[in-house]
Order: C-alpha cells, then structure tokens, then sequence
C-alpha cells in the first residue's frame, strides 16, 4: 500500500507541475503579449519596405503596428492580464518602433536637396534615440530597486506626435515617389502642416517629458536606500 500510495502521489506531484506549467505559458504569451510582440513584426515589415522606397505601403503598416500600442493595453487592463513580461516587452517595442523609423525617415530626408521645415531631421532623431535610451535605464534601475516607473501622460502624448509625425513624413515621402498617387491639393498642404506641427510638438513633448522623468527618477532613488535601510 505504501507503494501505491508514493506512486499516487508522484503521479499527482507531476500533474500539477504540468498544470503550472502550462499556466506559466499561458500567461506569457496572452492575447497581449501576442499583439504586442505582432507590433515588433510589423516594425521590422515598416523598416524594409522604407529602405526600398515603397513609402505607401509603409504609411499604413505603420498605422497598424501604432494602433497595437492602444490595443494591447487596453486588453490587458479590461481583462487582468498585465505580466512582468507585458511591462518590459511593451516599452521596449514602442522604442522599436519610433526610434527605427525616426533613424529611417532622417536618412531619407538627408537625401533631398533642400530639407522641408516640416521633416524630420538628424538632430531630431538622435533627440528621440537619445530621450529613449536615457528613460529606459532609468526605468530599469528603478525597477529593479522595487519602485514603479510607469509611463506618464506626458510620455504618451509624446508617443501620440512621434507618430503623427512619423505617418505624416512617410506620406509626404511617398507624393515624391508617386507622382499619380499624391497631387498638389488642399489636403497634400494640411497634411504637410499637419506634419509639421507634430513633429515639433514631438520634439518639444520629447524634452519636456524626459526632464520630468529625469526628475521623477532622482526622487526615487533619494527615497530608495531609506526604504532598504527600514526593510
């Protein structure tokens, strides 16, 4: 009987590992997560299909891959399931994303004879690389510390013109290529304004949000070595 009884017992040991593991995966890779990490593919999509001209196309898989950032966190939230996993993956594809196509679009407008006011620059590029690199260890020495440095509403308003200014620039890129799809109008004019204004709000929103998270992240770390000294 004790046989048995080792043996039921190892059977229902291995059962609920399995079961554990199985939950495990089930929590990593969630209908979050899965979008999120769909966002890193159609980033690389957006990448090739601007390093060989085809701006159009370009335009509205950058759309696509942008809308995924609203997505994925609004299931997450609506359905309770926010991971560690979600919280570094997410970020870290929106940098992605923004900082490659900022990269991307600066080349291509290096390459025109007289630069428009309108369009994203070197300098503007290596701001947004820059602003992001900074954030990002500063979120993860926080982190790390056990204190929570989540994402502010003047950092996602500064995602919100990164991208309008990115989507409008690949547009404009796109009426140099194609001359039948695009045709000096009203709304080519608004787009370019559009554009423009974005793109310097970006710029403007990129540095005022790097200086508060700079802020921000000095007051955690003062309050950091109290709170290990009292634990």
């Amino acid at each position: 009987m004790a046989v048995i009884n080792m043996d039921s017992n190892a059977e229902t040991t291995n059962v609920d590992a399995l079961k554990t593991t199985r939950s495990s995966r089930t929590v990593v890779f969630n209908t979050p997560n899965i979008i999120t990490l769909s966002r890193l593919v159609l980033s690389i999509v957006v990448f090739g299909l601007m390093s060989y001209g085809n701006f159009y196309s370009a335009f509205w898989v950058f759309v696509i891959a942008a809308s995924t950032d609203w997505v994925d966190g609004y299931i997450a939230r609506r359905t309770s399931q926010v991971t560690q996993l979600g919280r570094i993956l997410d970020p870290f594809c929106d940098k992605i994303i923004i900082c490659g196509a900022y990269i991307l679009v600066a080349i291509q407008s290096a390459k025109l004879d007289d630069t428009p006011w309108f369009l994203i620059t070197g300098w503007m590029a290596v701001l947004i690389v820059g602003r992001e690199l900074l954030v990002t260890m500063l979120r993860g020495y926080i982190e790390q510390q056990g204190g929570d440095f989540s994402a502010n509403m003047s950092g996602k308003l500064k995602m919100v013109f990164q991208c309008i200014a990115v989507g409008g620039c690949l547009l404009f890129f796109a009426s140099q290529h194609s001359s039948d799809t695009f045709q000096l109008s009203s709304e080519t004019v608004a787009i370019r304004w559009i554009t423009g204004v974005a793109v310097w709000l970006a710029v403007v929103s990129t540095v005022h949000s790097g200086i508060i998270y700079i802020f921000a992240a000095t007051k955690m770390v003062q309050r950091l070595p109290k709170q290990t000294n009292t634990s």
